[in-house]
């Protein structure tokens, strides 16, 4: 007999199943079952749709030949059942039936199943504040909430925008709100900085800036504490803890929780995080029942422990995966490092792996290195500052994370890739310092800046390096206590010397050899130049002539103007 495969939820995963499945198993019968009318569409492409980069929404929801795949194409080409408006009400796991729910006609009925794949996705959250439910609230939870919130934009219904939630969904809609139709836009962030679980707060900060230049207002640590309507129900306003914004739209970008309610009852087993466990195949606590995508929790290859990371690239991976199995294959999803990556307006941002809190909280005893070099060939016309983070134990060296910023994102993507792959591997230090990356000018320098930021770091936990990172150099500014090097050129660090004053003092590096006495012994130094090498090199011939109380900036004056616009200015 066939096998009868079914699977809830038509969104990225059921499809990327259904699909692989049928090709390796023809005779299966394939049942796909999903609540929306819409299936099968790109859902991180819903920014770009609001901003107007994708026209129009059937291009989510096209095949690369521009076929719409909806439960026809998927019929006729693919030989799978879709039954759309329909919803999955429970599971008899003895008797291996699912109970569905026509919505339209309210008919209840039975599927059979052999293997059965959870595809539920996720909700994203709303925090239950007064007025949540007004006229004017909406999640980025699918394609009809994309359709209404662009529909009331082009309209001319909105003035001003709250964006509640600094992760990436929130800050993608925060361009696409404020790129396009000019609306201005506030990202309401709970935390210290935005982008909180991705990202350490030197990177996230300077991507907080670029949003400010580009006309978006950020408030971190900042609390949501009410949506205020209008007599009609409509949304007038918010209250946070540092004050009143008008708006008339608030869009909820603050998480998501995995759909298991219907497996809960059936018995299968949760983790911490509440999405569904599964194993290295994608199998439930029930080997006949699979999930993958935002609905389960996958192992953090890093920690070795559960980890919930609700993105598409791993949802299609994990459903090639489920197909393979459920089709009667052995393949495996070993888990993650948490690869993301995102576009700021002008910036690329990238990471893998863990943040120096996260590594730290896992209960690694972790440092970071910093390094701002060139994307290209320092000679080659076109580069960019590339700005980097890398976050390794010190007792074992081993490499736990990277993040990195700047202009031309396909060239941090690139770099952060180079790492992610190997992060499962637990490389150490020495592996980032020499990995064998390509060269030619135009695209990276011949000692590329990941390799850098593999020395970078060595020469902290070799003792070589005393850095104070960015975020602490610029608190270090308002006491008038502290002492700083500047070992640039005279005629810039001049600049910050009108500034600040006598206890900045301006010795450009080629002057060191010959001038190093007339500095003072009795105070810390703390050296400084544009992006944290020659401070390192001063650091370093300094200690030679019996200076024992330094420590280099990382990063220099090119992050600290990133972090601080305006620095050397009065």
């Amino acid at each position: 007999m066939p096998k009868k495969i079914v699977i809830i939820g038509a969104v990225a995963l059921g499809p990327k199943a259904a699909c692989r499945a049928r090709r390796l198993d023809p005779e299966a019968e394939i049942t796909v079952v999903d609540r929306d009318s819409i299936i099968s569409y790109g859902g991180c492409g819903i920014p770009y749709y609001v901003s107007g980069d994708i026209a129009e929404v059937k291009e989510l929801c096209s095949t690369v030949y521009h076929a719409v795949r909806d439960p026809e194409f998927f019929r006729q080409y693919k030989r799978v059942n879709v039954l759309t408006r329909t919803e999955a009400i429970s599971i008899d796991r003895k008797a291996k039936t699912v109970l569905i729910k026509s919505l339209e006609t309210g008919k209840e009925s039975e599927l059979e199943y052999d293997s059965l794949v959870f595809a539920t996705g996720s909700t994203p959250f709303v925090p239950p504040v007064p007025g949540h439910d007004l006229q004017g609230v909406f999640t980025v939870s699918n394609l009809h909430k994309a359709t209404l919130i662009k529909d009331k934009i082009a309209a001319g219904e909105i003035d001003n925008a709250v964006v509640v939630g600094g992760g990436a969904i929130g800050l993608e809609m925060a361009e696409a709100l404020t790129a396009l139709w000019g609306i201005k836009t506030t990202v309401v962030e709970m935390c210290d900085h935005v982008l909180p679980q991705a990202f350490g707060p030197g990177l996230a900060r300077m991507v907080e800036n670029h949003l400010r230049e580009n006309d978006v207002d950020v408030m971190s640590s900042t609390r949501l504490l009410e949506i205020s309507g209008d007599a009609d129900g409509r949304v007038a306003g918010v209250k946070t803890d540092k004050g009143e914004i008008p708006c008339q739209l608030v869009i909820f970008g603050v998480g998501a929780r995995p759909n298991t309610q219907i497996g809960q009852e059936a018995g299968l087993a949760v983790g911490p995080w509440g999405g569904l466990l599964v194993d290295a195949r994608m199998r439930t606590s029930d080997p006949s029942i699979y999930a993958g995508g935002d609905c389960c929790e996958v192992r953090n290859l890093i920690t070795g422990g559960s980890s919930y990371l609700p993105l598409g690239s791993l949802a299609n991976r994990q459903g090639r995966v489920i197909g393979t199995n459920v089709a009667g294959g052995n393949e495996r999803f070993e888990g993650a490092v948490g690869t993301f990556c995102l576009k700021a307006f002008e910036l690329g941002v990238a990471k893998a792996g863990l943040t120096l809190k996260q590594a730290r909280d896992a209960g690694f005893d972790a440092e970071e290195g910093m390094v701002v070099m060139a994307d290209r060939a320092h000679f080659f016309p076109g580069n960019e500052l590339m700005f980097m983070s890398l976050i390794a134990d010190r007792k074992t060296r081993r490499v736990l994370g990277i993040e990195a910023v700047g202009p031309q994102g396909d060239a941090v993507k690139a770099r952060v890739d180079a790492v992610a792959v190997l992060l499962p591997h637990k490389p150490d230090l020495d592996d980032i310092s020499n990995l064998e990356v390509g060269y030619a000018p135009p695209y990276a320098s011949a000692m590329d800046i990941v390799n850098a930021a593999g020395n970078a770091l060595k020469n902290i936990m070799d003792g070589f390096s005393d850095p104070i990172d960015p975020v602490t150099f610029l608190e270090m500014l308002e006491d008038e206590n502290n002492v700083f090097l500047d070992v640039r050129a005279e005629k810039v660090s001049r600049k910050m010397q009108a500034i600040y004053g006598d206890r900045w003092i301006c010795l450009p590096q080629d002057d060191l050899p010959a001038r190093w006495e007339e500095l003072p012994r009795d105070k810390r130094l703390h050296v400084f130049c544009n992006t944290g090498l020659r401070s390192y090199e001063s650091q370093l011939f300094l200690r030679e002539k019996g200076f024992t109380d330094l420590k280099n900036i990382a990063g220099g004056y090119a992050t600290a103007r990133l972090l601080k616009p305006g620095i050397d200015e009065k």
